[in-house]
């Protein structure tokens, strides 16, 4: 039997492949009811990596039955794995065709939420005009979850088009949901790392006539930049980055605005400690 957690070896890869022959048979012979049941038993599973494996195996389907009838039912199925199954199903099957993955997590982004996170953070990749055309509509949307969600993954253009994201994201920085806040804050950081320049410029005209709330916003993500100064590995810090992040905050504790003032000198402050720390005073 295939296991219930971890990634999958031959053998399993075997079991699926022979699963999913049978599946194919079934569909084929216009047996709709047998091949979703047969779906089901294998997508009734905690384990992610089945889910996604046999997803993916459904999409190669080139028959003449209806696949793709069975597969969104499986959408609003009330197991979470048979949910997780069909949605692979219809991303690996429309790589081609962006427009029709975005609509199709625009359905599962709250019923299928781990996978719809990893889709769209791999569609900031793959697809990020499409995402750019759509992400926007739902930045503006009621239900939180499907703001917060439409800044995941969007790290992946921050090097190439940081303004792009700055601007996306000073439409939702005095969004009062925590959710939307912990995913500025994640992005913000990303974009500091690989564009200090243009990140900071940004914070701090965003710090000139922020309220609390946005302010502590922009202090978790200033607060976690600082901190990688301190790290002993160079893996998250370039030249430009160490350099730039000193001087701006060199700056902004001298700065006229109190709230830029107010923060450069915390960011002062963990700075020095953390050179202290590498490098303490010898008795």
């Amino acid at each position: 039997m295939i296991k219930e957690v971890g990634r999958l070896n031959i053998d399993d890869y075997k079991f699926l492949d022979a699963a999913v022959e049978k599946i194919f048979r079934s569909v084929e012979k216009g047996k709709n009811s047998q091949a979703e049941k047969q779906i089901i038993e294998l997508g009734n599973t905690a384990n992610y990596f089945v889910r996604e494996e046999l997803g993916k195996r459904l999409a190669t389907y080139g028959g003449n039955g209806e696949m793709d009838d069975i597969c969104n039912k499986l959408l609003d199925h009330f197991i979470y794995g048979v949910r997780a199954t069909g949605l692979f199903y219809f991303y690996y099957k429309h790589q081609a065709n962006p427009e029709i993955i975005v609509k199709t997590i625009e359905k599962t982004y709250e019923s299928v939420p781990w996978e719809s996170e990893t889709i769209c953070f791999e569609m900031w990749k793959k697809a990020p005009e499409v995402m750019k055309e759509y992400m926007p509509f739902w930045a503006e949307s009621d239900n939180e979850k499907k703001r917060a969600m439409s800044m995941h993954g969007m790290e992946n253009i921050a090097s190439r088009h940081p303004q792009y994201v700055l601007a996306f994201l000073s439409k939702l920085l005095d969004d009062q949901s925590e959710e939307v806040q912990k995913k500025i804050s994640h992005i913000l950081t990303q974009v500091g790392r690989q564009r200090p320049l243009q990140c900071y410029n940004n914070v701090r005209r965003w710090l000139i006539d922020g309220d609390e709330q946005r302010n502590h916003t922009l202090w978790q993500t200033m607060k976690k930049l600082a901190n990688i100064l301190g790290q002993r590995s160079n893996r998250d810090k370039s030249n430009d980055f160490i350099n730039v992040t000193q001087r701006i905050v060199g700056e902004w504790r001298n700065d006229s605005n109190p709230n830029v003032a107010s923060m450069g000198a915390k960011l002062s402050g963990i700075i020095n400690i953390k050179k202290n720390n590498k490098n303490p005073k010898k008795k």
